[in-house]
């Protein structure tokens, strides 16, 4: 395995985890860094860098980002959101891994690229979900605001220093589990 199949899959990693904060914040950067040549996208995805993408994914993440910060339609965008998380998460990993094996690029794509936006997703739901419950929303633009930074942080990360987006990756998730650990019923 070549260095830069190994900061393909880091990329794809960050990209995925981003995924799990804005679905299309890191799918509007790929696009960007497609078009611009920062990073090369696989031969069938080639199309993520094309203007049309740019544009799309430009419109959708900004509505995405808006939508975030009206406190009864962050909950409702996440019931939508987490099996988007996973498809998204899934295809920026196939869209990034290069000189993989097709199979070792799929597999490695459904479980690292859509589990971990679909845990990261999952977790952030969850957490909006108990702020509705406890504040009635008032906290739930504080909330998609610090994910909103979090993503665009793990996204630029993610494609210019890849190796620290992993370690921002594994931190999160660490993060994530220890909550869980705290706020899960004691049986």
């Amino acid at each position: 395995m070549t260095f830069e199949t190994i900061l393909s899959i880091f990329l794809g990693i960050g990209l995925a985890a981003s995924v799990g904060f804005r679905i299309f914040l890191p799918l509007f950067a790929l696009s960007l860094a497609g078009y611009l040549d920062v990073w090369q996208l696989n031969e069938n995805w080639e199309w993520v860098g094309s203007m049309a993408a740019i544009i799309t994914f430009g419109v959708a993440t900004l509505v995405e980002i808006l939508a975030y910060f009206i406190p009864w339609l962050d909950n409702l965008l996440d019931s939508f959101a987490i099996p988007m998380a996973a498809l998204a998460g899934t295809a920026v990993m196939v869209s990034t891994v290069s000189n993989l094996d097709p199979l070792i690029t799929w597999t490695l794509a459904i479980i690292a690229g859509g589990g971990t936006a679909t845990a990261i997703k999952g977790a952030s739901a969850t957490g909006r979900l108990a702020s509705t419950a406890t504040t009635g929303g008032t906290a739930n633009p504080v909330i998609g605001l610090v994910e909103t930074g979090t993503a665009a942080v793990v996204t630029v990360a993610s494609i210019f220093a890849p190796i620290l987006a992993a370690f921002l990756v594994l931190i999160i998730l660490i993060i994530i589990y220890r909550l869980y650990r705290k706020i899960r019923p004691r049986t």
